[in-house]
């Protein structure tokens, strides 16, 4: 008996020890996905992912400051490429998770049309976006206003959020009766789970691939490299296809 207690206190102590936690950077498009994965990767393996949301490029500004951010998941492949070059990411490390989508999308079922053609109309006050300067899905909304020849028009009636995810709340709240948001926001399992929206064809604005990169100060945490690994995995990659991103 004192032999067996001897080994379940030898084992209390050793498990937490392979354990660990990886503090990641993740672009706000990804959040639904990465609360999934997150959960799935530390039942499989122990270790705990510490989630941050946020903008692409407020992001890029405190990594480049000194965030403690071990992994960044990107809404783009500029940022990491740039953080790589720049030292502040491990060299060999980037590879795309996931391709993004863009959908013009409405909290009011039946608002949007299967077309978009709703932006032609005009019949609307505010159109949500995130800030195109530090969020590749604003960018990619004012890419697509611009090709269809109607951003002069409704340049005064966007309202702009700090990211994607205010982006949504602008139009889920109603303070916006439209807007571009990632398809990942209000898509699960190949339907909308909510309101009405039109999935803008791919060939409307530059493709959206979002990278992933291990970052310096995660260099030596096998956590890290575990994340990563687990990211490109068989289960991780049916949770992101679920939210409407390709590969």
């Amino acid at each position: 008996m004192k032999n067996l207690l001897s080994l379940l206190l030898t084992a209390c102590l050793v498990t937490p020890a392979l354990a660990d936690e990886v503090k990641i950077a993740v672009a706000a498009n990804f959040t639904a996905p990465i609360q999934k994965i997150a959960a799935e990767f530390e039942k499989d393996t122990g270790h705990k992912a510490l989630v941050s949301t946020g903008a692409t490029g407020a992001f890029y500004a405190q990594i480049k400051n000194g965030a403690p951010f071990e992994v960044f998941l990107a809404a783009d492949d500029e940022t990491p490429a740039k953080l790589e070059a720049e030292g502040a990411g491990v060299k060999g490390s980037r590879f795309t998770y996931a391709i993004g989508k863009l959908v013009l999308w409405s909290a009011k079922p039946g608002y949007v049309d299967a077309k978009g053609e709703v932006l032609k109309k005009g019949g609307f006050e505010h159109l949500s976006l995130a800030n195109p300067k530090t969020a590749p899905y604003g960018a990619a909304g004012v890419e697509v206003l611009k090709k269809l020849g109607l951003y002069d028009t409704v340049q005064a009636k966007i309202v702009q959020g700090e990211n994607i995810s205010q982006a949504q709340q602008f139009i889920a709240s109603g303070n916006a009766e439209l807007g571009f948001v990632a398809l990942s926001q209000v898509w699960k399992n190949g339907a909308l789970t909510s309101g009405s929206g039109w999935v803008v064809p791919a060939d409307q604005y530059s493709p959206i691939r979002q990278d992933a990169i291990l970052l310096s100060t995660g260099a030596n945490k096998p956590a890290a490299a575990a994340l990563l690994k687990y990211l490109q995995g068989d289960k991780a990659r049916a949770v992101i296809k679920a939210y409407g991103y390709e590969f």
